[in-house]
């Protein structure tokens, strides 16, 4: 999956960007789906001319309207800011590495005092922990790049700074029908109060590390992260973790020992996938960061436990595809299975066998272009497009003919299979089967 961050550059340098990436993978013959972020409403400064040196201790003020050649004021383009900040309250700017508090609310305008200093430039972010700042979830430029991006053929959005399921709501209407997948991005600490709606409103959830860690305490992230991703595994929805996964590679050809476990971990916790971002973006090491994290990520799974949520809690199947799905990864293990291969139409099925995280690939194949992209972020799933199935026997023989092809699996290798029928017909997953791979298959 290669992500577009909306939060930088404009609709010409993202077209060329997504035209580039779909020739590539054509010429590599890769599925390679597009998640447009959307920047969401960001706080930020506002045009500071000259970098401002901010000492501990000094008094600034945050403006909406400052004075030409005015010192010690800092541009705040975002009136609800001021209006809702009261004395006493944490303003972070650029990541947390800047600390104002409030001193004095006026009109138009906070007067701060410093409490970490350093050096404010344009356009840093800024962050206020425990505010309740009510922004809509989609600003005019979201809903101006998600007509764009609707046009490009995107198939992800990612939501940024998502405070409740209603905010996920909002885009989904706002996508009038669109088959696109939403990825709500976990950064606000409101967020985290009512995950579970959030959850069940997305498509998949992103870690969002970054202002994450800034709205709440360092030492508590990792355990965000964790409660995070257990949940969606539990669902069977994908989740993403992010930012500053290999930071230091952003200026070096290798990674850090924490970094690499960071990684790792993040795999070992369940995550469907890891997210690469200044790293690849704007770093010197962009192929070299890639390459370190597919090496990671494949010695990580190397040491997963096989079955993971399976065997630990043994959970309750509400659905016939949900006890299908758990049973197909039990068998797979029992008749050492080279492969599960489903048949899918909205890719569900694979996503319910890979929460399971079985030892063996999972193929998905289906008819279906949306489906095919969607599964691109789901754990262990390998995702082959092919035509409408006439009749069952077709459906199975097709599924065994493309494992081959991909050379997943050889004459005599046995393989469990997985479909709804009649397939297409938007009913639950009903068949199991354990097959042989042989000659009636074909090539």
């Amino acid at each position: 999956v290669a992500r577009v961050n909306f939060s930088h550059g404009d609709h010409a340098t993202h077209a060329q960007a997504i035209a580039t990436l779909r020739q590539v993978a054509a010429e590599e013959g890769r599925q390679v789906a597009i998640m447009a972020d959307l920047q969401g409403p960001k706080l930020r400064v506002g045009e500071i001319p000259e970098p401002l040196h901010l000492e501990r201790g000094q008094m600034v003020v945050l403006t909406t309207h400052p004075r030409p050649d005015a010192e010690n004021e800092i541009p705040v383009p975002h009136p609800i800011l001021l209006r809702d900040l009261r004395p006493g309250q944490a303003v972070l700017l650029d990541d947390g590495r800047l600390e104002l508090t409030v001193v004095q609310a006026g009109e138009g305008c906070l007067k701060c005092r410093v409490v970490n200093g350093g050096v404010l430039t344009s356009h840093k972010g800024i962050n206020v922990p425990g505010a309740d700042l009510r922004f809509s979830a989609l600003t005019d430029k979201d809903r101006a790049d998600v007509l764009f991006a609707l046009e490009q053929g995107v198939d992800f959005f990612a939501l940024s700074f998502v405070r409740r399921a209603a905010d996920v709501r909002e885009l989904r209407q706002f996508l009038k029908g669109s088959p696109a997948s939403i990825v709500a991005k976990i950064e606000k600490p409101e967020a985290l109060l009512v995950f579970d709606a959030i959850l069940a409103e997305s498509d998949g959830v992103m870690v969002a590390r970054g202002d994450l860690g800034v709205e709440t305490p360092a030492e508590e992230v990792p355990f965000h992260q964790k409660r995070i991703i257990r949940a969606c595994n539990q669902v069977g929805k994908p989740v993403i973790t992010a930012t500053q996964m290999l930071q230091t590679m952003i200026e070096n050809p290798r990674p850090t020992r924490a970094e690499a476990s960071d990684v790792a971990n993040a795999i070992l916790d369940g995550t469907d996938a890891v997210m690469l971002s200044g790293e690849t973006a704007v770093g010197r090491y962009p192929v070299e960061a890639v390459e370190t994290m597919a090496r990671i990520c494949a010695n990580a799974e190397a040491h997963l436990p096989e079955g993971r949520l399976l065997y630990e809690e043994s959970p309750h199947h509400d659905t016939i595809t949900e006890a299908i799905s758990c049973a197909a990864v039990e068998i797979a293990n029992e008749v050492h299975a080279r492969a599960i291969i489903t048949a899918t139409m909205s890719g569900r099925t694979a996503q319910m066998v890979a929460r399971h995280r079985p030892a063996v690939p999972i193929v998905a194949v289906t008819p279906n272009r949306t489906t095919l992209a969607r599964m691109s972020l789901v754990w262990g799933v390998i995702p082959v497009q092919v035509g409408e199935f006439a009749t069952t026997d077709a459906m199975v023989t097709t599924m065994v003919q493309v494992a081959r092809r991909e050379g997943i699996v050889a004459w005599g290798d046995t393989v469990v299979l997985t479909a709804g029928i009649p397939f297409g017909g938007g009913g639950e997953t009903n068949l199991l089967k354990v097959h042989v791979v042989g000659e009636e298959d074909g090539d």
